[in-house]
């Protein structure tokens, strides 16, 4: 649903008018759920920050157990000190730093912790907590 159906949706007079404000209200909330529902995906692909080298594939899965994060095998990261995994919304958000990277390269599957709700983040992050620099983000779609 967009803004224009919204806008015309209300726009309409009297009982009628209301009801399919209501509807549209409906269809949205519904369409929002189902974006959270098991196995919906996000992917995107690292590139490097700070002068870093990263690339490959990463997945973010709603399972009925949580929020799992794959590295798929293509992933490459040329190393740095205290490599982190965390998410962003437009930006890295330190309060979802949830690990340390395992390898710098090949797939690799973390869970996420319960506290974090990966729908409401747009962006997988590999930080260098020691130095407090991005060494990769990959943008999710």
């Amino acid at each position: 649903m967009n803004a224009a159906v919204v806008s015309r949706a209300q726009s309409r007079s009297g009982l009628g008018g209301f009801l399919v404000s209501l509807a549209v209200a409906a269809a949205m909330i519904l369409f929002a759920g189902l974006a959270l529902a098991d196995g919906h995906k996000a992917s995107g692909s690292f590139v490097g920050k700070s002068n870093h080298v990263t690339s490959g594939e990463v997945t973010v899965e709603k399972t009925a157990e949580g929020y799992v994060l794959v590295l798929h095998d293509n992933f490459s990261f040329d190393g740095a000190p205290d490599p982190q995994l965390g998410l962003g919304n437009n930006g890295y958000d330190g309060a979802t730093r949830f690990t340390k990277l395992k390898s710098n390269s090949g797939k690799q599957t973390y869970k996420l912790p319960a506290s974090i709700d990966a729908s409401k983040y747009n962006e997988v992050w590999i930080w260098c907590e020691k130095f407090s620099v991005p060494l990769g983000v990959a943008e999710l779609n």
